[in-house]
């Protein structure tokens, strides 16, 4: 039987690089026999973190947005990809946000023992990708027995569209297929 795959989308940018790896994993993933899902961070409505620990207490967040659908898919999943372009050498907002709103899955441990996947998109080569991953690793860190079993680095892309002309595609289809 499949996994069941969820790819988060972490761009502002429709059809960007981040983007395009994000359709390879799945391409790789459905024709593994898996079923996958994208969520576009850019169309969803993320309030920040209030910091307040009233999920500590009622393990959901009390504010009203699309936090708890995500989540929900999240927990639900067996494999979980976060994908994301480098911004002066850190993740999107909108993935920042997100993981700073995942702190109601610690309490429970509703996340634990998922497989992970990063996608990090970048101009520059890999070496500058450490700390957007040191944020990505920060989330999975937190949660017991999570593991990254792979990273597509789709480094040296600037403009959109550039991602197409290297081997990241193939990196990102073949990790897909081998979830």
């Amino acid at each position: 039987m499949g996994k069941s795959v969820l790819v988060i989308a972490g761009s502002p940018r429709k059809g960007g690089n981040s983007d395009i790896l994000c359709d390879q994993f799945i391409k790789g993933c459905e024709e593994a026999g898996h079923t996958a899902e994208k969520i576009y961070l850019r169309d969803k409505k993320i309030n920040f973190c209030l910091a307040c620990y009233v999920c500590k207490k009622t393990g959901r967040c009390f504010q009203n947005d699309d936090v708890a659908e995500i989540i929900d898919k999240m927990e639900k999943a067996d494999v979980i990809v976060l994908a994301s372009p480098v911004y002066f050498y850190a993740i999107s907002g909108q993935m920042k946000t997100l993981i700073d709103r995942t702190l109601p899955c610690y309490y429970p441990g509703s996340l634990s023992h998922k497989d992970f996947y990063f996608i990090i998109t970048a101009a520059e080569e890999e070496a500058f990708t450490k700390r957007a991953l040191d944020a990505l690793y920060g989330l999975v860190d937190c949660i017991e027995d999570a593991t990254v079993k792979g990273i597509v680095y789709g480094t040296g892309a600037y403009e959109k569209g550039d991602v197409k002309k290297l081997p990241a595609m193939n990196i990102s289809y073949k990790m897909g297929k081998n979830t």
